[in-house]
């Protein structure tokens, strides 16, 4: 992968790019599974902690490899660090949420994110949504109907308490892409955006640690394996790699492989964790898939007559 500024443009999405996505959107979609798993062996916030910890000091040595400037005084400063604890509100709820419910429940409230960027977007940025998307947002909210009313995948009663976090965390996470979008993060390298959330949120939620009880609870190879995937693997690999495909090709085509990112999570909380996936959460799973796809459809220029 070359730096910013010397990679090759295209202008199309190719077997390549596709093949990448695909595995990156399987990748994000275990990512719950990951932290159910990881759960297991240690508290959520201290995983939160670790996690970033791990994650920050991997990204920064990948910069000083590819010479990213990281310390200029280009007024990032405070947008970095309200993203950054956006960002660590965002994975307490999610460790703590998936504490009570399943993974795949809290896969399809995590990526309700699009929605919230696309209506924060509309009232914030001045961002323009068309009706198409507007359908898109509806058919979303209809599948989250579905997944809080559905009491067959549903764990205990507590688990409504986890699902209505990882709703809030979705929430965190669009609110920390329409900080980016709205101040002179937009125009920062991706990875120090991305130090700016893994070492603030490391700090911000380190005073929250014992809100999750014990530190070490069952500690096995497994739940110690599944926080290196998340820390090392899923963030501080392929959040970098996405990155490159960003500069390199077309944001829209890289954005219409979103709706694989919770049809992995649902299936793989059914097939590595034995989680019930009741016929609700796969209409659940499909509304909120032809919202993601309604969402990304790049809007059609009209062209003047003559």
């Amino acid at each position: 992968m070359s730096g910013a500024g010397a990679a090759e443009q295209r202008t199309a999405i190719d077997v390549f790019a596709a093949s990448l996505m695909i595995l990156l959107t399987f990748s994000w979609g275990l990512n719950q599974v990951a932290i159910k798993l990881s759960t297991a062996g240690y508290s959520p916030i201290f995983l939160t902690i670790v996690r970033s910890s791990i994650a920050a000091v991997l990204v920064y040595g990948w910069c000083r490899y590819r010479a990213i400037p990281l310390f200029a005084r280009d007024g990032t400063l405070g947008a970095g660090l309200l993203a950054g604890a956006m960002f660590g509100g965002e994975f307490a709820l999610i460790f703590l949420g998936l504490d009570l419910t399943t993974a795949a429940r809290a896969t399809l409230m995590i990526n309700t994110m699009p929605f919230w960027v696309l209506l924060g977007g509309h009232f914030l940025l001045g961002e323009r949504m068309t009706r198409l998307k507007l359908v898109g947002v509806v058919l979303a909210f209809l599948g989250v109907a579905l997944v809080l009313s559905d009491e067959l995948s549903l764990p205990d009663p507590a688990a409504l308490r986890g699902d209505l976090m990882c709703l809030a965390a979705g929430v965190l996470w669009a609110g920390t892409i329409l900080v980016v979008k709205g101040s002179r993060l937009v125009a920062a390298p991706a990875e120090k955006t991305l130090l700016y959330q893994l070492v603030v949120s490391a700090v911000v939620t380190l005073p929250l640690l014992p809100l999750g009880g014990p530190v070490l609870r069952e500690v096995s190879a497994l739940a110690t394996g599944a926080l290196l995937f998340q820390a090392v693997y899923v963030v501080a690999f392929t959040y970098v790699l996405f990155f490159w495909l960003m500069r390199v090709y077309p944001a829209s085509g890289l954005s219409s492989f979103a709706f694989l990112t919770p049809a992995f999570g649902v299936l793989g909380g059914g097939l590595i964790l034995g989680e019930p996936l009741s016929l609700r959460i796969f209409l659940a799973l499909g509304l909120i898939a032809a919202g993601l796809l309604l969402v990304n459809t790049p809007a059609r220029r009209r062209v003047p007559p003559g």
